[in-house]
């Protein structure tokens, strides 16, 4: 008597991968997902192996989740697969103080993100 499984928001097309609490603030983290929007996944993760932001290693991981997880779990080609959506969405913010002159602070934020991907199957062209 357990409840009933919610349904499948995704169209069947599509797979998704979320990495949350990445330390980077979402300004920057996206610049790194408009890189990669639009593009085949092959090409998506070439050009996060060779970007020089930190953070790019990062979403390189969260794509390659969100492939795996069109693989197992949904059946769908890798071969085919273009990233639909990147998407950046703020996490919590530490609040840290810094120690100034005469003694004074100054407040200093360390922003997270998060980060979803969204990649969907398309049809080969023939």
């Amino acid at each position: 008597m357990g409840k009933a499984a919610t349904p499948r928001a995704l169209p069947d097309n599509e797979a998704k991968a979320v990495a949350r609490m990445l330390r980077v603030s979402p300004q920057k983290l996206n610049l790194v997902a408009g890189l990669i929007r639009g593009k085949k996944v092959a090409t998506a993760l070439a050009d996060l192996e060779f970007s020089r932001k930190r953070i790019a290693k990062d979403v390189r991981k969260c794509l390659e989740s969100a492939i795996a997880n069109a693989e197992n779990n949904h059946d769908l080609d890798v071969d085919d697969l273009v990233v639909s959506q990147a998407f950046v969405g703020k996490a919590l913010v530490m609040k840290r103080f810094h120690a100034r002159a005469r003694g004074r602070a100054g407040r200093v934020e360390k922003p997270f993100s998060n980060l979803t991907i969204i990649v969907r199957e398309t049809e080969a062209k023939a």
